[in-house]
């Protein structure tokens, strides 16, 4: 079953109905449903659909006529180009005929091996974009090879595209869309163990409670996901183990650059580059409090879900698992499991708040959403608020989440209401979030305030299952 990406399959629909030349490129992480959106994009038109694998040019040429072939029986079946030149202005000419597709998926595999075949591209696409009704597709999960190979201002390909996606974990939504059986609190549950990548929500079955499904993935060494973040930072990277140091720090609690380095024991220039491309591969976020560009006060935290929770659990449990014993590694998580929901929590309510405002039913046109974290001048401590922002310098919206199973009471929202004053704004708007609802005297304060919004997640669910 095919869910999701209706924005990106919309933009590629309107292309394809240009019928003139187009050339989109297509990346994003490993697992993230790249092959699936083009699968469900191409499936009824014409199109040759093509695979990079990574081996050499002669396989790859092979494979790349042999698609050409499926799509154009009448050529001899022992047919194959002689280059890759030939194979592409041959699709080329082809399209001149009639709309077509040419999907290249897994192009860096494609591109590595052959090296001239950027520029081969781009001398076909100069030589055919007034002539050719083809649509050119190329896609790519190594982020940084799409970016400086294919999206650089240097790469030869600069200039040519008419569109490029970066195609991003499904938020929570669209992970609510997969999982019809589940109780609504085992849908965050499960979007905060396993996130928003397609692959990974497939291994999750909503006929099994989430017990049984952290039992029978993160703790089953037979499992995909067992192994599966080394593997991909080992397809991703050249040094996975310092790669594996440094996120296996940020989830023992190293939040800050300095803490990171002694933990990993290298200098903080070399972790800082190693960072920079984690944060490029979606796995790493880099923070800083919100309404400060740069700061000493920034912190990096585990950006996608399903990482957060192995690299949380997994590691300091591996010996008990791999023995089999994911009874007792169960017992040792579950008491764990409402704080870790809480930092999950903060992103549902953002996309919460997000949607809201781009629905109008927001009363701050806010710019951005952030975490804000400092000083309080009159008690001298440290002290933050899970959310806010700013629809100018006057106006402001602040949120505070609260996954627990008690209802929130007053002394939530007074809290609130003291660190919004923190900040000089006329007019704010107060969101109090939570799992379980709000008392009777909660519900009476936030009344009479009258700038106070209490959302309770039912509400959230409601709203985002379609307002």
């Amino acid at each position: 079953m095919f869910i999701g990406r209706e924005r990106e399959l919309a933009a590629l629909d309107k292309m394809y109905r240009s019928n003139q030349f187009e050339f989109a490129v297509i990346y994003g992480r490993r697992r993230v449903g790249k092959t699936a959106l083009i699968s469900q994009f191409i499936r009824d038109k014409n199109a040759v659909y093509f695979m990079g694998i990574e081996s050499n040019a002669k396989q790859n040429l092979e494979n790349f006529s042999r698609s050409i072939l499926e799509y154009q029986p009448e050529i001899q079946a022992e047919t194959s180009f002689l280059s890759f030149q030939a194979a592409f202005e041959y699709v080329f000419r082809l399209a001149e005929k009639e709309r077509m597709i040419l999907a290249v998926d897994e192009y860096p595999y494609v591109a590595r091996s052959s090296k001239s075949l950027a520029s081969t591209i781009q001398l076909l696409i100069d030589k055919y974009k007034d002539s050719s009704k083809l649509m050119l597709i190329l896609c790519g999960s190594s982020m940084s090879y799409m970016e400086d190979h294919v999206l650089a201002y240097k790469a030869p390909l600069y200039g040519r595209r008419t569109a490029q996606m970066k195609i991003q974990p499904f938020d929570f939504a669209d992970t609510c869309r997969y999982f019809r059986n589940f109780s609504h609190e085992d849908k965050a549950l499960i979007y905060g163990i396993a996130g928003g990548t397609p692959q990974y929500l497939l291994q999750m079955s909503d006929k099994l409670s989430v017990e049984d499904n952290i039992k029978n993935t993160f703790l089953n060494p037979a499992s995909p996901l067992f192994e599966e973040p080394e593997n991909l930072l080992k397809q991703e990277v050249r040094e996975p183990a310092l790669y594996n140091a440094i996120v296996t720090a940020i989830a023992s609690g190293a939040s800050r650059m300095a803490e990171i380095s002694t933990k990993v024991g290298e200098d903080t220039s070399v972790c800082a580059a190693y960072l920079k491309n984690l944060i490029a591969l979606g796995l790493v976020q880099k923070e800083t409090p919100y309404g400060e560009k740069v700061s000493r006060k920034s912190v990096y935290a585990i950006g996608d879900n399903m990482f957060r929770f192995w690299y949380r659990f997994v590691p300091e449990n591996n010996s008990i698992i791999v023995r089999g014993a994911a009874e007792l590694a169960y017992k040792r998580i579950e008491p764990h499991l409402s704080d870790y929901m809480g930092k999950v929590f903060e992103e549902i309510c953002r996309q919460y708040l997000w949607t809201c405002m781009l629905r109008g039913k927001s009363a701050v046109q806010f710019k951005d959403l952030g975490r804000w974290w400092g000083t309080d001048p009159s008690t001298r401590s440290q002290t933050e608020i899970d959310m806010m922002g700013e629809q100018d310098k006057n106006t402001a919206v602040f949120g505070e989440c609260k996954w627990t199973n008690e209802k929130v009471d007053t002394g939530v929202l007074e809290m609130l209401v003291k660190r919004s004053g923190l900040f000089h704004y006329k007019q704010i708007q107060l969101y109090l979030f939570a799992k379980n609802g709000f008392t009777k005297g909660c519900v009476e304060l936030a009344d009479c305030m009258g700038n106070v919004t209490l959302v309770a997640y039912q509400d959230i669910l409601d709203e985002l299952s379609g307002g």
